[in-house]
Order: C-alpha cells, then sequence, then structure tokens
C-alpha cells in the first residue's frame, strides 16, 4: 500500500477535529517503530500533546532517545509520571511491584496517570497496529474510550514492513536498543530482547501478560 494511502485518513480525520475545536492528546513510548506516528504528528499537528509515562524504569537510553526525537521532531512532549511514589510501590516484603504484581505495576505507572489527560481531552492519538497482537487486531480507526474520549489510531493498517521502510525512507532515528535484538522496549526490569515469537515477545516474557493495560484497561477491552 503506498503511504499516501495510509496517511490520508489521518490527516483528513484530524483536519475534522481541528474543524470542531476537540482537544487531541497523543501518547508515546518513542521506540523506532513509534517514530512514523512521531514525524506525522509533527508534521501535520505539530502542537499536539505528545505524553510519555515516565514509570522511573526505563532503560536510560529510551529517555535519551526521547529526547533526541523531541528536539529534532519539534515535538510537544509532555513527561507524566506516577502520583504515587516508588517506596510505595513495594511488596509486602519490600521488594518492587514488578517483582511480584506487574499488573499493578503498570496501572500505578501507566493508566492511572492517562486518566486525567484522557478525562480533559476529546481524541486519543495511539500508535497500535493490527499486526502486532491478537487485542489490537480487534480495533477500529476510531473507538469510544474511557472519559468519553475517542481513540485514534492512525498506524493500524500499517504493517511492520511499512513502518520500517518509512523510517528508512525518511532517514529517522532508530531507538539504541534496536541494535542490540530489541524490537519492543518497555521497562527495563520487564523487557527482554525478544525470540523468534513476535515483535512484543520480549515485553514480560515468561507471563501471559501482553498489554500494559494503556490498550486493554482503557481501551474497554478485559
Amino acid at each position: 500500500m503506498r503511504f499516501d494511502d495510509l496517511i490520508q485518513p489521518f490527516a483528513d480525520r484530524l483536519r475534522d477535529h481541528a474543524e470542531a475545536g476537540r482537544v487531541v492528546v497523543a501518547s508515546s513510548s518513542f521506540q523506532t517503530q513509534s517514530m512514523p506516528l512521531l514525524h506525522l504528528i509533527a508534521e501535520l499537528a505539530p502542537t499536539t500533546p505528545v505524553h510519555f509515562l515516565d514509570t522511573g524504569f526505563h532503560f536510560p537510553e529510551t529517555l535519551e532517545f526521547r529526547d533526541l526525537v523531541t528536539e529534532r521532531f519539534g515535538l510537544n512532549t509532555v513527561v507524566l509520571e506516577s502520583s504515587i511514589p516508588k517506596i510505595a510501590q513495594r511488596t509486602s516484603s519490600g521488594m518492587f511491584l514488578w517483582t511480584e504484581n506487574t499488573a499493578r505495576c503498570c496501572q500505578i505507572n501507566k493508566t492511572l496517570p492517562m486518566e486525567p489527560v484522557l478525562s480533559a481531552a476529546d481524541v486519543w492519538i495511539t500508535g497500535v497496529r493490527r499486526d502486532q497482537s491478537s487485542v489490537r487486531n480487534a480495533f477500529e480507526f476510531e473507538s469510544p474510550g474511557p472519559h468519553g474520549v475517542t481513540r485514534m489510531h492512525p498506524m493500524l493498517e500499517w504493517t511492520k514492513q511499512d513502518i520500517w521502510r518509512y523510517v528508512a525512507e525518511h532517514d529517522l532515528p532508530r531507538h539504541p536498543l534496536e541494535l542490540l535484538g530489541y524490537d519492543s522496549i518497555g521497562c527495563a526490569p520487564c523487557t527482554m530482547a525478544p525470540s523468534l515469537d513476535g515483535e512484543r515477545s520480549g515485553r514480560w516474557f515468561g507471563q501471559s501478560k501482553v498489554e500494559c493495560g494503556l490498550h486493554t484497561e482503557l481501551a474497554g477491552v478485559s
């Protein structure tokens, strides 16, 4: 599929929402596969707030990459953090939650900090794609989200090959951990260089968990 055919629906809907005076926000994990969406936001709607959820457990390379991309693209990046201090994010044995309860850790550091943002927004742009997981395969281009927000998934029909082709054609930056075999990068304690089981196979390795909650709890998916 031509890039124009993939991009035009996004451009059209952004224009419609702008003309209607709707508040549009985005979120991004700032990985290599995030680059096409961030590049398009920078070109089509550069003032859009792009929220990055700083869990406190990211690889330092991710934080450096976020800052590099923000400056290069001229993004309006907004860093979100949990209001719950790390000292309160521990189990009864004193261990961080991610050691025993990754679901609660993600809820505290990812879904809960996004809630106030969505309460004040009309449209939420995310970079999910159908080919990433069975959960995401069931999404639509736009669908209802929490607090009356509309979730927009402009990359939904893009394939992994489309992502890499766009990155190459536009000479976009690549996350430094990609060179070490990381296809999908989340928090350092819960991410490893993946096996051959799929792009997101290195996330929460060894667990049945495949999503942090942003695209399940905040998408009406159980």
